[in-house]
């Protein structure tokens, strides 16, 4: 009897972790509310100066006449839901020397995702204090890169912004890009209309979104890719491999950090990203694909260095 017991409870708990690892496309729900409410405490937490300090303060500072930071509303559906019509907001960077009249200068553009707990604000990119903004006009001004547009949205793709009610529309957010969010920029922003001048990061559950909806479904609208710690359900290197096998586009690059401290994203990120240069032959380790390990946890202070990392190899 004791041994039948033992067995079932084993079992449940191996059906417990199945359900928390994996991506679900049906409407239960995979998290169980402690680790969505542990993700979001680590997520909101401030970052310390000595985190900060791993990004060169010369690219931490305001410059004088940089970019500027617009918040757009576009049309979108409640595709996690009953698709009525709904309005989407998300915020903009635009480098310094834009000229919305300048139709012959076009620019690229990476789209940049949130975590479960946060929206299109996470990023901090709501003003001139933004941090992205900053390094941004920093890495622009002193040549180390050609700047580029970003934009942060809201990845859920429903009515309801409570991440304990709509965690699954995280997964509709790739009809979103596709209909309403990619054709709004190119249509109001002097951008380059195709996937090799278009990128997608994101951290947490934004990199789950990279992977998943980025690679995974939206292949033929991004070139680059970029994972900061990439929540539980992301797809692992085998479902990838799977999804990438008649792939005909080219990745030109696929970036990935997470800190070797983050009980929440480590072993499950690792899992999706790791083996693919394996597995998969459109990922080479050291030309098109990086997998970094960093002292860290699940916050900022891995995910700006992630940023700023990225920004530096994507478009390159």
């Amino acid at each position: 009897m004791k041994r039948i017991i033992y067995t079932s409870f084993y079992a449940s708990l191996i059906i417990i972790s199945l359900l928390f690892v994996s991506c679900k496309k049906k409407n239960d729900f995979p998290f169980e509310a402690n680790p969505i409410a542990k993700a979001i405490k680590l997520e909101t937490q401030t970052i310390t100066k000595q985190q900060l300090d791993k990004i060169p303060e010369a690219y931490r500072v305001s410059v004088e006449n940089g970019g500027t930071i617009e918040h757009i509303t576009y049309k979108s559906k409640n595709y996690y839901g009953d698709g009525a019509d709904n309005e989407k907001k998300a915020n903009v960077y635009l480098p310094s020397g834009y000229d919305k009249a300048d139709k012959s200068k076009k620019y690229k553009v990476l789209y940049l995702m949130h975590g479960i707990g946060g929206d299109e604000n996470e990023w901090g990119m709501k003003d001139e204090k933004s941090l992205v903004k900053k390094m941004m006009d920093n890495l622009a001004e002193k040549g180390d890169i050609d700047p580029f547009i970003i934009v942060t949205p809201n990845g859920r793709s429903g009515f309801d912004p409570d991440p304990n009610k709509t965690y699954l529309a995280f997964y509709k957010f790739g009809e979103e890009l596709r209909n309403d969010l990619i054709p709004y920029m190119d249509s109001h922003y002097n951008t380059y209309a195709d996937r090799d001048h278009r990128a997608m990061a994101g951290l947490s559950m934004g990199g789950m979104q990279t992977i998943n909806i980025g690679i995974g479904e939206c292949i033929d609208l991004f070139g680059y890719f970029g994972a900061f710690s990439a929540a539980p359900t992301s797809n692992t290197a085998a479902v990838t491999a799977s999804l990438l096998k008649d792939n005909t586009y080219p990745i030109y690059y696929f970036y990935n950090i997470c800190g070797l401290q983050d009980s929440i994203a480590h072993s499950a990120h690792s899992s999706a990203v790791k083996a693919l240069p394996a597995l998969c032959d459109q990922f080479v380790e050291g030309e098109n694909f990086m997998w970094q390990e960093v002292k860290g946890n699940h916050d900022f202070g891995v995910w700006y260095l992630g940023f700023y990392n990225f920004a530096q190899i994507v478009f390159k």
